[in-house]
């Protein structure tokens, strides 16, 4: 089977930050087979249309006059089954130690945080391309590390690549973005009540029939991993 997964963030340098506005940093993504790309991506752009919406969509700019687009655009999500999933990994801020764990290096650890949150969901016999939201790092090579690290790990799996992408090129990564969106929001205490982007939880909510919160590892449809940084069972 060849899987094509897709992928953004929601406050990627908490864990530099002196001034944290979060306690979780989360990485998010998007999971779909190849088959069914251009066939979503039409669907999308149908609802777009059908919403008069131009330009990138994205969790930052929900607004009321919007909210419609948001909430026909998650329950679109929600009729594919698991067909199409999301998966995303939050990160808690006061518990990750850089010095010890990441050689004190904000961007390593950032990366070792999506391995975390890819291999787990990795399965032997697939394929796998997989594309991130483009982000400046100071090495330039992180991508292919991260695509060599998986590879390692995954020797019955070929995965395939790890490319940067455009969030404003691919309406698959600004889903991504807008269920990862949903996910901090909730788990950060972001939301303000009676907002349009309250309204859009809750209605996610009510489609997957439970409160946003972390999953087992089993939850196909809307998994959220809480890493354990304290280690133990």
């Amino acid at each position: 089977m060849d899987i094509e997964i897709y992928c953004d963030e929601t406050y990627p340098d908490l864990l530099c930050s002196g001034k944290p506005q979060a306690r979780y940093m989360f990485i998010g993504s998007l999971w779909l087979e190849s088959k069914d790309r251009e066939q979503y991506k039409s669907e999308i752009h149908e609802l777009r249309n059908q919403h008069k919406i131009g330009g990138e969509f994205k969790w930052g700019k929900i607004s009321p006059s919007k909210e419609d687009f948001y909430i026909s655009l998650l329950s679109w999500f929600y009729s594919k089954g698991e067909n199409l999933r999301f998966r995303c990994i939050a990160i808690d801020y006061d518990k990750v130690n850089l010095v010890v764990f990441h050689e004190n290096d904000q961007e390593l650890g950032f990366y070792k945080f999506y391995y975390q949150m890819l291999h787990h969901w990795i399965h032997d016999f697939n394929t796998y391309r997989i594309f991130c939201d483009f982000k400046s790092n100071r090495q330039r090579d992180r991508l292919q590390v991260l695509n060599k690290c998986l590879a390692f790990a995954n020797l019955s799996a070929r995965i395939d690549s790890v490319q940067a992408v455009r969030s404003r090129e691919s309406v698959l990564v600004q889903l991504s973005d807008v269920l990862v969106g949903a996910a901090s929001a909730r788990l950060n205490m972001k939301l303000t009540s009676g907002s349009a982007k309250e309204n859009i939880v809750l209605h996610l909510e009510n489609l997957i029939q439970r409160s946003i919160a972390p999953t087992s590892l089993g939850e196909k449809k809307l998994n959220i991993f809480k890493i354990n940084l304290a280690g133990g069972w």
